[in-house]
């Protein structure tokens, strides 16, 4: 291993672990306890290393979100794969987006409630981020019918954020939680009631 192959693995080394323990402390305190002085501490290194990295906190959480929708676009099409026909898949992604933001709020957070500089639905949007509206897509469009596919799944998606925020905040009766989802991918299926 050449000197500039080890400097480039220490340098991702580096920046992985202030992406972690910056996930960590946000899924622990929340992302206000998330703090440059905090994160050097937690990964041993000074405070400048981190803006060797990172402009700022917004610069990690943006980081944090890439990460995260690599991680929903697994979820999702993993939940999708394993619901059979096309209207079971999206009832298992439903679910499991759900579960996903209800499991990880702080991550969810970073995704899509906090402001950041990430851009979506435009040529520029990350390929993490373009992935896991993929993976919904793939759910969608079999279900569109004589709707456009793409407005379609951006309607799931905003139903899906709203019904994953509600839930989250305990704003639901949680005894039709279940009901509530088949509900709602139905709905987005075309399936009548």
């Amino acid at each position: 291993m050449t000197v500039t192959e080890r400097r480039q693995r220490d340098r991702a080394h580096r920046r992985r672990a202030i992406i972690t323990a910056a996930r960590h402390l946000a899924e622990a305190e929340g992302w206000d306890a998330v703090t440059t002085r905090r994160l050097a501490d937690r990964i041993e290194y000074s405070q400048p290393v981190l803006y060797s990295h990172f402009v700022g906190k917004a610069d990690i959480i943006e980081a944090v979100a890439v990460e995260g929708f690599a991680e929903l676009r697994l979820i999702l099409r993993n939940a999708r794969e394993a619901g059979g026909s096309p209207v079971a898949a999206l009832r298992e992604l439903a679910a499991a987006y759900v579960g996903f933001a209800v499991e990880h709020p702080a991550l969810y957070d970073a995704m899509f409630t906090l402001n950041t500089e990430l851009p979506f639905g435009r040529p520029e949007t990350p390929r993490e981020l373009q992935a896991a509206f993929g993976e919904l897509a793939e759910a969608v469009t079999p279900l569109a019918g004589e709707r456009d596919p793409d407005t379609l799944t951006e309607a799931a998606w905003s139903a899906l954020h709203g019904v994953a925020t509600l839930t989250r905040a305990r704003r639901l009766h949680p005894d039709h939680h279940q009901a509530r989802l088949t509900m709602l991918a139905d709905q987005l299926a075309g399936v009548p009631g």
